[in-house]
This record gives structure tokens, sequence and C-alpha cells, in this order.
């Protein structure tokens, strides 16, 4: 595989940000048999607005966007959301060295984020990588979000 660089995004980047992402969650989406999720619904003002409330982080290769990852730092919490590697980019490790690259913007801090219970890929990794659940909450008759924590 080419070299790859975690940067924190910049502003011109986040249109395609959002077009990897709406590429990304499309396997969460076949998880539940339905394109109505948050991740697919998500407008540029609101990934503008995660943008200026806290951190993106993004890969590249050459000029292709592979992946990214958001977080916000909110009472001693950095709650970390909408991790996402290209699906042809996936299994080589990019999505952990983008979560553990995002917990060195914030050190020695706790940190939160939440994924479907029936992410097990998602949840293995978070697993590994010294997550913890710690509270399921169920969104509606099909959805369950796991929350999970490292301290």
């Amino acid at each position: 595989m080419d070299k790859y660089i975690i940067q924190k995004a910049e502003y011109g980047d986040l249109p395609e940000i959002l077009e990897l992402q709406y590429l990304a969650y499309q396997s969460e989406a076949d998880l539940f048999k339905s394109r109505d999720i948050p991740p697919l619904k998500q407008t540029l003002d609101e990934v503008i607005l995660e943008y200026q409330e806290g951190i993106i982080l993004k890969v590249k290769i050459g000029s292709r966007m592979i992946g990214s990852v958001r977080a916000a730092l909110k009472n001693d919490t950095v709650y970390i959301g909408k991790l996402m590697v290209h699906p042809d980019f996936r299994r080589m490790g990019i999505g952990k060295k983008l979560l553990l690259e995002m917990e060195h913007y914030f050190p020695e801090k706790r940190y939160e984020l939440f994924t479907s219970t029936r992410s097990k890929d998602n949840i293995r990794l978070y697993e590994s990588l010294g997550y913890k659940s710690f509270k399921e909450k169920m969104i509606d008759d099909e959805i369950a979000f796991l929350y999970m924590e490292k301290k």
C-alpha cells in the first residue's frame, strides 16, 4: 500500500470527508437494511459545525481521501465519532491508527464513543485498544448503540 499520512483536516477537506462518510457508512446501513441512519443523512453544515467545535483528522493517499475521525472535548471527556475508512482500505490498521492519533491530541483524558451493537468489527477494534462497554441504549426497535469508554 502507498504511504499515507494522518493530518488535521482543513476546512476545504470537509466536502470530501462527507462524501467518504456516505460511502463508508453503506456497510453500517446494510447491517440494518436501511439507508435511514444519521451518518447518511448528515449535511455539510453539520460537518462544518463539528469541525468548528472539535478536531477532524484525515488520511489521504495522494489526493484520495481514505479515512477520517472526529472528536470534541466536553467536560474532561473526549467524544469520538465518525471513525471511517474507505471500503477499499479496510483491515489495514488505518482505523486503529486514526483512533490512536486522536487520543494523542487529547492526552490523559477519558474517551467515549459509541457504535451499533451489530457492528462486531468496530467493537473488536475498540476493545483491542482498551475501550470497555459501559452502556447500551435502544434507539428504536431495530437499532441499539453500545457506548464504550477508555480512561
